[in-house]
């Protein structure tokens, strides 16, 4: 292994180049441990290496002077030679993958700061080793599930304020803020944060006929990239959008990619298919009016997913189900911010860190819908 990189004074080091993660939730999750190496290094030059799909995530964002944009299936010497050509002094390699270590050794820049893992150790200079608590997500194998439940029916379900999750430490966010401390920034956790301006707000909102409407705007996310064992089941987004649309007489935005567009429209219809009722966006927005448009909901139900990291980061209260992940490891925005309900089953299996749920879906069918209304009528009325 490499001996430790030796980083002089903040004032020493000019420009830094920050290797962004691959994923809008994760990418989200590194920005405390920007924002710490902004306040470590204040007057350095700082760009963010980051796929040309999450580049506008950082628009505006106080720790960020360059983006650099990576497109799709773009080559590794490609990427390194538009690296070698800003002069960096010291990267910081966010992601574990042996490439993001090797795109900066081929780039020549002087110090590569980057959690020590297999095949990638000989590309740092400096090997930061696995933090204290740091909690792997391991796949439970469908025996394990199987002998977990045994033969156990649904007992009773319990929903878990965020406030409430104990051992906050272990959260995703401390891995990033751990790594930069090596570099003498503050390991505190600061809310993740996202920026988008009135400007950008008001155009989103002309844009989807928004301007004059005077009911509440609420956001509904029924999907979730990562597979179908973190989606809480449709019909029960709908039943619980049905009641709170009753009660308050909230305006709808449906979100999601492309492959939510279906959902989305069943959403929209059974909410009674008019524009004053709901909108299907799935599909319809760039990232940019994503942000604008979370950012004007008064609260977002969401699955475990980009959108929740993003409205959260936004400060747009969220109310999530979760299922086969973990909200002590990945929930949104700050650990302990009592305006996120995050909900769970006692399901004994979950997390489970599957794409399939082997067995009943009973960590998500453990989630009530009256629990799940009673959660974001909670989360509006403490943010009026």
């Amino acid at each position: 292994m490499n001996p430790p990189a030796v980083i002089g004074h903040p004032q020493q080091i000019r420009r830094i180049l920050a290797r962004g993660v691959n994923w809008i939730g994760d990418s989200i999750m590194t920005t405390p441990a920007m924002m710490r190496m902004r306040e470590r290094f204040p007057e350095a030059h700082i760009a963010l290496l980051a796929p040309e799909k999450l580049g506008e995530l950082w628009l505006h964002h106080p720790a960020v002077n360059e983006i650099i944009s990576c497109p799709a299936g773009q080559g590794l010497f490609s990427v390194a030679r538009a690296l070698r050509a800003g002069n960096f002094e010291l990267a910081l390699i966010l992601p574990n993958s042996p490439r993001s270590a090797l795109e900066t050794w081929l780039a020549r820049i002087p110090e590569r700061v980057g959690y020590a893992r297999r095949w990638r150790n000989w590309f740092l200079t400096r090997a930061v080793p696995t933090r204290p608590g740091h909690t792997p997500t391991v796949k439970r194998s469908a025996r394990e599930i199987r002998d977990l439940v045994g033969g156990a029916t649904l007992g009773t379900r319990i929903v878990n304020r965020q406030s409430s999750i104990a051992n906050p430490p272990v959260h995703q966010i401390h891995e990033y803020l751990q790594l930069v401390a090596t570099l003498g920034a503050s390991p505190e956790p600061v809310a993740p944060q996202l920026f988008v301006t009135p400007g950008e707000v008001e155009a989103a909102r002309d844009k989807f006929g928004l301007s004059g409407t005077k009911e509440p705007v609420f956001g509904l996310n029924p999907g979730a990239e990562y597979g179908p064992a973190k989606r809480w089941p449709l019909e029960r987004f709908i039943a619980a959008a049905r009641d709170i649309q009753t009660r308050t007489h909230c305006v709808w935005l449906i979100f999601g990619g492309k492959s939510d567009v279906a959902a989305g429209e069943r959403l929209h219809l059974a909410l009674g298919a008019s524009h004053s009722a709901s909108q299907n966006l799935a599909g319809r927005t760039s990232l940019r009016e994503l942000c604008a448009l979370l950012k004007t909901c008064r609260v977002l139900l969401t699955n475990d997913s980009g959108p929740m990291h993003v409205a959260a980061a936004l400060g747009t209260p969220v109310v999530a189900p979760f299922g086969s992940t973990s909200p002590e490891l990945t929930g949104p925005g700050l650990p302990g911010d009592p305006r996120h309900h995050l909900l769970k089953s006692d399901a004994p299996c979950s997390p489970c860190f599957l794409r399939r749920c082997p067995i009943d879906f009973r960590c998500m069918n453990g989630i009530a819908v009256d629990r799940v209304v009673g959660a974001v009528l909670e989360a509006v009325s403490e943010n009026l």
